[in-house]
Protein backbone atom coordinates (compact mmCIF):
# COMPACT_ATOMS: atom_id res chain seq x y z
CA UNK A 1 0.00 0.00 0.00
CA UNK A 2 2.90 2.32 0.80
CA UNK A 3 4.41 1.68 -2.64
CA UNK A 4 1.12 2.56 -4.35
CA UNK A 5 0.91 5.83 -2.45
CA UNK A 6 4.48 6.64 -3.40
CA UNK A 7 3.79 5.88 -7.08
CA UNK A 8 0.67 8.03 -6.97
CA UNK A 9 2.66 10.88 -5.40
CA UNK A 10 5.39 10.72 -8.07
CA UNK A 11 2.78 10.51 -10.87
CA UNK A 12 0.81 13.43 -9.45
CA UNK A 13 3.93 15.55 -9.07
CA UNK A 14 5.01 15.02 -12.66
CA UNK A 15 1.50 15.57 -14.03
CA UNK A 16 1.01 18.67 -11.87
CA UNK A 17 4.15 20.26 -13.29
CA UNK A 18 2.89 19.66 -16.84
CA UNK A 19 -0.55 20.94 -15.90
CA UNK A 20 0.90 24.13 -14.40
CA UNK A 21 2.90 24.83 -17.54
CA UNK A 22 -0.22 24.18 -19.62
CA UNK A 23 -2.27 26.62 -17.51
CA UNK A 24 0.37 29.31 -18.03
CA UNK A 25 0.36 28.61 -21.79
CA UNK A 26 -3.44 28.80 -21.96
CA UNK A 27 -3.44 32.13 -20.12
CA UNK A 28 -0.83 33.57 -22.48
CA UNK A 29 -2.75 32.30 -25.53
CA UNK A 30 -6.27 33.05 -24.27
CA UNK A 31 -6.88 35.65 -27.01
CA UNK A 32 -5.78 33.33 -29.81
CA UNK A 33 -7.88 30.92 -31.85
CA UNK A 34 -9.82 28.12 -30.19
CA UNK A 35 -7.79 25.70 -32.33
CA UNK A 36 -4.62 26.79 -30.49
CA UNK A 37 -6.33 26.31 -27.11
CA UNK A 38 -7.52 22.83 -28.06
CA UNK A 39 -4.01 21.92 -29.18
CA UNK A 40 -2.54 23.15 -25.90
CA UNK A 41 -5.13 21.14 -23.95
CA UNK A 42 -4.27 17.98 -25.91
CA UNK A 43 -0.55 18.61 -25.45
CA UNK A 44 -0.99 19.18 -21.72
CA UNK A 45 -2.94 15.93 -21.39
CA UNK A 46 -0.28 13.84 -23.08
CA UNK A 47 2.59 15.71 -21.41
CA UNK A 48 1.01 15.24 -17.98
CA UNK A 49 0.70 11.52 -18.61
CA UNK A 50 4.27 11.32 -19.90
CA UNK A 51 5.67 13.39 -17.03
CA UNK A 52 3.90 11.26 -14.47
CA UNK A 53 5.07 8.07 -16.16
CA UNK A 54 8.69 9.25 -16.39
CA UNK A 55 8.68 10.34 -12.75
CA UNK A 56 7.42 6.94 -11.64
CA UNK A 57 9.82 5.14 -14.02
CA UNK A 58 12.87 6.94 -12.65
CA UNK A 59 11.77 6.35 -9.09
CA UNK A 60 11.31 2.63 -9.79
CA UNK A 61 14.65 2.41 -11.67
CA UNK A 62 13.15 0.92 -14.85
CA UNK A 63 15.55 -0.31 -17.45
CA UNK A 64 16.45 2.03 -20.36
CA UNK A 65 14.61 -0.27 -22.75
CA UNK A 66 11.40 -0.19 -20.74
CA UNK A 67 11.69 3.56 -20.36
CA UNK A 68 12.13 4.07 -24.11
CA UNK A 69 9.09 1.86 -24.78
CA UNK A 70 6.96 3.92 -22.41
CA UNK A 71 8.24 7.15 -23.96
CA UNK A 72 7.52 5.89 -27.49
CA UNK A 73 3.97 4.91 -26.54
CA UNK A 74 3.40 8.32 -24.99
CA UNK A 75 4.86 10.03 -28.06
CA UNK A 76 2.50 8.15 -30.38
CA UNK A 77 -0.43 9.07 -28.13
CA UNK A 78 0.73 12.69 -28.29
CA UNK A 79 0.82 12.65 -32.10
CA UNK A 80 -2.70 11.24 -32.34
CA UNK A 81 -4.03 13.62 -29.67
CA UNK A 82 -2.48 16.69 -31.27
CA UNK A 83 -3.76 15.71 -34.71
CA UNK A 84 -7.26 15.20 -33.32
CA UNK A 85 -7.14 18.53 -31.47
CA UNK A 86 -5.98 20.36 -34.59
CA UNK A 87 -8.73 18.85 -36.73
CA UNK A 88 -11.37 19.64 -34.13
CA UNK A 89 -10.01 23.16 -33.68
CA UNK A 90 -9.99 23.85 -37.42
CA UNK A 91 -13.58 22.58 -37.67
CA UNK A 92 -14.76 24.77 -34.81
CA UNK A 93 -12.90 27.78 -36.23
CA UNK A 94 -14.46 27.22 -39.66
CA UNK A 95 -17.96 27.04 -38.15
CA UNK A 96 -17.26 30.16 -36.11
CA UNK A 97 -16.01 32.01 -39.20
CA UNK A 98 -19.18 31.08 -41.10
CA UNK A 99 -21.30 32.30 -38.21
CA UNK A 100 -19.33 35.56 -38.06
CA UNK A 101 -19.87 36.18 -41.79
CA UNK A 102 -23.59 35.50 -41.43
CA UNK A 103 -23.76 37.85 -38.42
CA UNK A 104 -21.87 40.53 -40.37
CA UNK A 105 -24.45 40.48 -43.15
CA UNK A 106 -27.16 40.60 -40.50
CA UNK A 107 -25.53 43.61 -38.84
CA UNK A 108 -25.38 45.52 -42.13
CA UNK A 109 -29.18 45.70 -42.27
CA UNK A 110 -29.94 42.40 -43.95
CA UNK A 111 -31.67 39.35 -42.57
CA UNK A 112 -29.77 36.61 -40.78
CA UNK A 113 -29.29 33.38 -42.73
CA UNK A 114 -27.98 30.52 -40.62
CA UNK A 115 -24.88 28.75 -42.02
CA UNK A 116 -25.84 25.45 -43.68
CA UNK A 117 -23.10 23.37 -42.03
CA UNK A 118 -23.76 21.69 -38.69
CA UNK A 119 -22.07 23.28 -35.69
CA UNK A 120 -21.48 22.54 -32.02
CA UNK A 121 -24.36 22.83 -29.57
CA UNK A 122 -23.06 26.20 -28.32
CA UNK A 123 -22.68 27.65 -31.81
CA UNK A 124 -26.08 26.25 -32.75
CA UNK A 125 -27.60 28.02 -29.73
CA UNK A 126 -25.96 31.29 -30.81
CA UNK A 127 -27.29 30.74 -34.33
CA UNK A 128 -30.84 30.28 -33.03
CA UNK A 129 -30.59 33.43 -30.92
CA UNK A 130 -29.29 35.42 -33.89
CA UNK A 131 -32.12 34.11 -36.07
CA UNK A 132 -34.69 35.08 -33.44
CA UNK A 133 -33.11 38.52 -33.05
CA UNK A 134 -33.12 38.95 -36.83
CA UNK A 135 -36.83 38.14 -36.97
CA UNK A 136 -37.59 40.62 -34.19
CA UNK A 137 -35.53 43.35 -35.86
CA UNK A 138 -37.19 42.70 -39.21
CA UNK A 139 -40.61 43.05 -37.59
CA UNK A 140 -39.43 46.20 -35.82
CA UNK A 141 -38.14 47.69 -39.07
CA UNK A 142 -41.43 46.88 -40.76
CA UNK A 143 -43.38 48.55 -37.95
CA UNK A 144 -41.08 51.56 -38.12
CA UNK A 145 -41.60 51.89 -41.88
CA UNK A 146 -45.37 51.57 -41.45
CA UNK A 147 -45.36 54.12 -38.64
CA UNK A 148 -43.26 56.55 -40.65
CA UNK A 149 -45.58 56.21 -43.64
CA UNK A 150 -48.55 56.71 -41.34
CA UNK A 151 -46.97 59.82 -39.85
CA UNK A 152 -46.26 61.33 -43.26
CA UNK A 153 -49.82 60.66 -44.36
CA UNK A 154 -51.15 62.06 -41.09
CA UNK A 155 -49.18 65.29 -41.54
CA UNK A 156 -50.62 65.64 -45.05
CA UNK A 157 -54.17 65.02 -43.81
CA UNK A 158 -53.83 67.35 -40.83
CA UNK A 159 -52.42 70.07 -43.07
CA UNK A 160 -55.43 69.66 -45.36
CA UNK A 161 -57.89 69.67 -42.47
CA UNK A 162 -56.32 72.74 -40.88
CA UNK A 163 -56.07 74.75 -44.07
CA UNK A 164 -59.81 74.76 -44.81
CA UNK A 165 -61.15 75.93 -41.41
CA UNK A 166 -58.33 78.45 -41.00
CA UNK A 167 -59.14 79.96 -44.38
CA UNK A 168 -62.81 80.12 -43.37
CA UNK A 169 -61.95 81.72 -40.04
CA UNK A 170 -59.82 84.34 -41.77
CA UNK A 171 -62.58 85.13 -44.26
CA UNK A 172 -65.20 85.47 -41.51
CA UNK A 173 -62.88 87.60 -39.36
CA UNK A 174 -62.16 89.91 -42.30
CA UNK A 175 -65.88 90.19 -43.06
CA UNK A 176 -66.62 91.13 -39.45
CA UNK A 177 -63.68 93.54 -39.39
CA UNK A 178 -64.83 95.28 -42.59
CA UNK A 179 -68.43 95.41 -41.39
CA UNK A 180 -69.76 93.56 -44.42
CA UNK A 181 -71.16 90.55 -42.50
CA UNK A 182 -74.93 90.49 -43.00
CA UNK A 183 -75.50 88.39 -39.84
CA UNK A 184 -72.65 88.91 -37.35
CA UNK A 185 -74.23 86.57 -34.80
CA UNK A 186 -74.21 83.69 -37.30
CA UNK A 187 -70.56 84.41 -38.11
CA UNK A 188 -69.73 84.35 -34.40
CA UNK A 189 -71.44 80.99 -33.95
CA UNK A 190 -69.61 79.57 -36.95
CA UNK A 191 -66.27 80.84 -35.67
CA UNK A 192 -66.95 79.24 -32.31
CA UNK A 193 -67.82 75.94 -33.99
CA UNK A 194 -64.63 75.94 -36.06
CA UNK A 195 -62.49 76.88 -33.05
CA UNK A 196 -64.03 74.05 -31.02
CA UNK A 197 -63.31 71.58 -33.83
CA UNK A 198 -59.71 72.78 -34.15
CA UNK A 199 -59.28 72.55 -30.37
CA UNK A 200 -60.55 68.98 -30.45
CA UNK A 201 -58.12 68.12 -33.25
CA UNK A 202 -55.19 69.59 -31.31
CA UNK A 203 -56.29 67.66 -28.22
CA UNK A 204 -56.39 64.43 -30.19
CA UNK A 205 -52.91 65.09 -31.57
CA UNK A 206 -51.58 65.73 -28.07
CA UNK A 207 -53.18 62.55 -26.73
CA UNK A 208 -51.82 60.49 -29.62
CA UNK A 209 -48.33 61.92 -29.16
CA UNK A 210 -48.43 60.91 -25.47
CA UNK A 211 -49.47 57.39 -26.43
CA UNK A 212 -46.73 57.01 -29.06
CA UNK A 213 -44.12 58.44 -26.70
CA UNK A 214 -45.14 56.03 -23.93
CA UNK A 215 -45.96 59.01 -21.70
CA UNK A 216 -49.59 58.07 -21.08
CA UNK A 217 -49.90 57.98 -17.29
CA UNK A 218 -52.76 55.83 -16.03
CA UNK A 219 -54.43 56.02 -12.64
CA UNK A 220 -56.35 52.73 -12.51
CA UNK A 221 -59.16 52.08 -10.09
CA UNK A 222 -61.83 49.41 -9.74
CA UNK A 223 -64.94 50.50 -11.66
CA UNK A 224 -67.92 48.83 -13.31
CA UNK A 225 -68.18 48.92 -17.08
CA UNK A 226 -71.92 49.43 -16.63
CA UNK A 227 -71.27 52.80 -14.98
CA UNK A 228 -68.74 53.86 -17.63
CA UNK A 229 -71.08 52.80 -20.47
CA UNK A 230 -74.06 54.59 -18.89
CA UNK A 231 -72.08 57.84 -18.57
CA UNK A 232 -70.82 57.54 -22.15
CA UNK A 233 -74.34 56.95 -23.48
CA UNK A 234 -75.57 59.99 -21.59
CA UNK A 235 -72.78 62.11 -23.04
CA UNK A 236 -73.42 60.90 -26.60
CA UNK A 237 -77.19 61.41 -26.45
CA UNK A 238 -77.19 65.03 -27.77
CA UNK A 239 -75.16 64.04 -30.86
CA UNK A 240 -77.40 61.02 -31.44
CA UNK A 241 -80.55 63.17 -31.24
CA UNK A 242 -79.06 65.67 -33.66
CA UNK A 243 -78.28 62.87 -36.14
CA UNK A 244 -81.57 61.06 -35.58
CA UNK A 245 -79.78 57.92 -34.31
CA UNK A 246 -81.18 55.71 -31.55
CA UNK A 247 -78.89 54.62 -28.72
CA UNK A 248 -79.45 51.20 -27.17
CA UNK A 249 -77.80 50.03 -23.96
CA UNK A 250 -80.06 47.27 -22.70
CA UNK A 251 -77.41 44.49 -22.50
CA UNK A 252 -74.80 45.99 -20.24
CA UNK A 253 -73.59 43.64 -17.51
CA UNK A 254 -72.01 45.05 -14.31
CA UNK A 255 -68.52 43.71 -15.06
CA UNK A 256 -65.72 45.06 -12.81
CA UNK A 257 -62.47 46.20 -14.40
CA UNK A 258 -59.31 47.95 -13.21
CA UNK A 259 -58.94 50.97 -15.52
CA UNK A 260 -58.29 54.67 -15.62
CA UNK A 261 -61.85 56.00 -15.65
CA UNK A 262 -61.03 59.22 -17.50
CA UNK A 263 -59.08 57.53 -20.29
CA UNK A 264 -61.63 54.73 -20.67
CA UNK A 265 -64.43 57.33 -20.86
CA UNK A 266 -62.53 58.84 -23.79
CA UNK A 267 -62.39 55.42 -25.44
CA UNK A 268 -66.16 54.99 -25.15
CA UNK A 269 -66.82 58.56 -26.31
CA UNK A 270 -64.66 58.05 -29.40
CA UNK A 271 -66.32 54.73 -30.25
CA UNK A 272 -69.84 56.11 -29.77
CA UNK A 273 -69.09 59.31 -31.67
CA UNK A 274 -67.60 57.33 -34.55
CA UNK A 275 -70.59 54.95 -34.60
CA UNK A 276 -73.16 57.77 -34.52
CA UNK A 277 -71.48 59.74 -37.31
CA UNK A 278 -71.42 56.68 -39.61
CA UNK A 279 -74.94 55.45 -38.85
CA UNK A 280 -77.74 56.88 -41.05
CA UNK A 281 -80.77 58.61 -39.56
CA UNK A 282 -83.27 56.23 -37.94
CA UNK A 283 -80.40 53.79 -37.41
CA UNK A 284 -79.36 52.24 -34.09
CA UNK A 285 -76.10 52.20 -32.17
CA UNK A 286 -76.01 49.47 -29.53
CA UNK A 287 -73.64 49.19 -26.58
CA UNK A 288 -73.13 45.84 -24.89
CA UNK A 289 -70.90 44.56 -22.07
CA UNK A 290 -70.23 40.83 -21.55
CA UNK A 291 -67.99 38.67 -19.40
CA UNK A 292 -65.96 36.08 -21.32
CA UNK A 293 -63.92 33.80 -19.10
CA UNK A 294 -61.38 36.10 -17.42
CA UNK A 295 -62.00 39.15 -19.63
CA UNK A 296 -64.62 41.86 -20.03
CA UNK A 297 -65.80 42.68 -23.56
CA UNK A 298 -67.40 46.01 -24.37
CA UNK A 299 -68.86 46.27 -27.87
CA UNK A 300 -70.34 49.14 -29.89
CA UNK A 301 -72.38 48.09 -32.92
CA UNK A 302 -73.39 50.63 -35.56
CA UNK A 303 -75.36 50.66 -38.81
CA UNK A 304 -72.65 51.93 -41.14
CA UNK A 305 -73.24 49.18 -43.68
CA UNK A 306 -69.92 47.49 -43.03
CA UNK A 307 -66.24 48.13 -43.74
CA UNK A 308 -64.48 46.66 -46.81
CA UNK A 309 -62.58 43.53 -45.81
CA UNK A 310 -59.28 44.94 -47.04
CA UNK A 311 -59.69 47.95 -44.71
CA UNK A 312 -60.55 46.06 -41.51
CA UNK A 313 -56.89 45.77 -40.54
CA UNK A 314 -56.33 49.52 -41.10
CA UNK A 315 -59.22 50.88 -39.06
CA UNK A 316 -57.12 51.58 -35.95
CA UNK A 317 -54.16 52.99 -37.89
CA UNK A 318 -53.24 56.62 -37.32
CA UNK A 319 -54.91 58.85 -39.91
CA UNK A 320 -57.21 56.18 -41.39
CA UNK A 321 -60.67 57.51 -42.19
CA UNK A 322 -62.00 55.36 -44.98
CA UNK A 323 -63.12 58.50 -46.79
CA UNK A 324 -61.37 59.19 -50.09
CA UNK A 325 -62.66 62.76 -50.12
CA UNK A 326 -60.83 63.50 -46.86
CA UNK A 327 -63.31 66.25 -46.11
CA UNK A 328 -63.26 67.99 -42.71
CA UNK A 329 -66.46 66.35 -41.43
CA UNK A 330 -64.63 63.04 -41.59
CA UNK A 331 -62.28 64.20 -38.83
CA UNK A 332 -58.55 63.72 -38.67
CA UNK A 333 -58.68 59.96 -38.33
CA UNK A 334 -57.19 59.99 -34.84
CA UNK A 335 -60.08 58.78 -32.69
CA UNK A 336 -59.74 55.05 -33.30
CA UNK A 337 -55.92 55.21 -33.10
CA UNK A 338 -56.35 56.80 -29.67
CA UNK A 339 -58.82 54.05 -28.74
CA UNK A 340 -56.30 51.34 -29.57
CA UNK A 341 -53.47 53.12 -27.76
CA UNK A 342 -55.44 53.58 -24.54
CA UNK A 343 -56.84 50.04 -24.60
CA UNK A 344 -53.42 48.48 -25.18
CA UNK A 345 -52.01 50.62 -22.34
CA UNK A 346 -54.57 48.80 -20.14
CA UNK A 347 -53.25 45.39 -21.37
CA UNK A 348 -56.38 45.04 -23.50
CA UNK A 349 -57.17 44.64 -27.18
CA UNK A 350 -59.31 46.58 -29.66
CA UNK A 351 -60.91 44.73 -32.56
CA UNK A 352 -63.46 45.39 -35.28
CA UNK A 353 -65.54 43.02 -37.43
CA UNK A 354 -68.45 43.30 -39.78
CA UNK A 355 -71.95 42.29 -38.73
CA UNK A 356 -75.20 42.37 -40.74
CA UNK A 357 -75.94 46.02 -41.56
CA UNK A 358 -72.85 47.49 -39.96
CA UNK A 359 -69.76 46.72 -37.91
CA UNK A 360 -68.96 45.97 -34.29
CA UNK A 361 -66.05 47.46 -32.38
CA UNK A 362 -64.98 45.34 -29.42
CA UNK A 363 -62.74 46.33 -26.53
CA UNK A 364 -61.42 43.42 -24.47
CA UNK A 365 -60.05 44.19 -20.99
CA UNK A 366 -58.78 42.01 -18.12
CA UNK A 367 -61.26 41.53 -15.29
CA UNK A 368 -60.50 43.27 -12.02
CA UNK A 369 -59.03 41.02 -9.35
CA UNK A 370 -61.47 39.91 -6.69
CA UNK A 371 -61.27 42.16 -3.60
CA UNK A 372 -59.59 40.60 -0.61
Amino acid sequence: MKDLLLIAAFAFGGAACAGLLGAVALRLLRHRSVAVSLTVVAAVTVTAMLAGTLAVARAMFLSPHDLSVVTLVAAMAAVVSLATALLLGRWVVARGRELALAARAFGEGGSFAAPPARATAELAAVTRELAATSARLAASRERERALEASRRELVAWISHDLRTPLAGLRAMAEALEDGVAAEPARYHRQIRTEVDRLAGMVGDLFELSRIHAGALELTPSRVSLRDLAADALLGADPLARERGVRLCGDEIAPVPVEVDGREMTRVLANLLGNAIRHTPADGTVAVRVDRREDTAVLSVTDGCGGIPEEDLTKVFDTGWRGNPARTPPAGAGLGLAIVRGIVEAHAGRAHVRNVPGGCRFEVTLPLAASPG
